[in-house]
């Protein structure tokens, strides 16, 4: 007799709990579109609909109704080409990062066009690098560095090649990325020897320091 009771007596407090956890989630969506319509109120002016992103969209992620609302903004506060409507965005993927809160602008997806500028008579050539082989990830476009090939031995590879780029540098990284490519402007003919190297050793760019007159040698 006593089982039945217990039982009753569990679903019981199972649904007490289920309708203070609901209670308690409405009373928090009010509470926090009660403060989002006093915040709109203050600043007055034209109210529009427009996507807003519910939570960090990475580059490449695709939009939906997970990760972006519609919502009510103040039309003297939205930026640019703001996303008006969910279909318009919906499927798409983000070629920038998209931040949580934030008003979905259509530039988020938007293909970037990245050049590459070769010195003439040069060629571009990208290799494998980390933070500890850049000098300390330091490494930056328009530097001229000595590159050395370690494994059995250390052997200066080539001088004064300049950098292009790295991947740190490009679009989209975070500040203090780490560096895990740079893209060199070297020799056409120095381009095998480079690649074979960075396949069997570690390249190692050294920064020359500045020569100064009356400097020991």
């Amino acid at each position: 007799m006593k089982r039945p009771k217990t039982i009753i007596g569990g679903i019981l407090c199972g649904l007490v709990c289920a309708v203070s956890v609901f209670l308690y989630t409405q009373s928090v969506q009010s509470e926090a579109a009660t403060a989002r319509a006093e915040a709109l109120a203050r600043y007055g002016g034209e109210q529009l609909e427009v996507c807003v992103a519910t939570r960090d969209i990475p580059v490449g992620d695709m939009v939906d109704g997970t990760n972006v609302t519609v919502r009510l903004w103040v039309a003297d506060l939205l930026p640019e080409d703001a996303a008006r409507s969910f279909t318009d965005i919906s499927g798409r993927q983000a070629t920038s990062t998209i931040l949580a809160g934030e008003v979905v602008s259509m530039k988020r997806f938007e293909e970037s066009i990245s050049t590459v500028d070769v010195p003439v008579g040069l060629s571009a050539l990208s290799v494998p690098a980390k933070d500890v082989q850049t000098i300390g990830g330091a490494l930056c476009a328009g530097m001229c560095v000595d590159i050395y090939a370690t494994g059995v031995s250390t052997d200066l590879l080539a001088e004064n090649i300049l950098v292009i780029s790295t991947s740190a540098e490009s679009s989209e990284k975070k500040a203090g990325a780490s560096i895990s490519w740079v893209t060199l402007a070297v020799k056409p003919g120095s381009v095998e020897e480079i690649i074979a190297a960075s396949q069997k050793m570690e390249l190692y760019f050294v920064l020359p320091g500045s020569a100064e007159k009356g400097s020991a040698e």
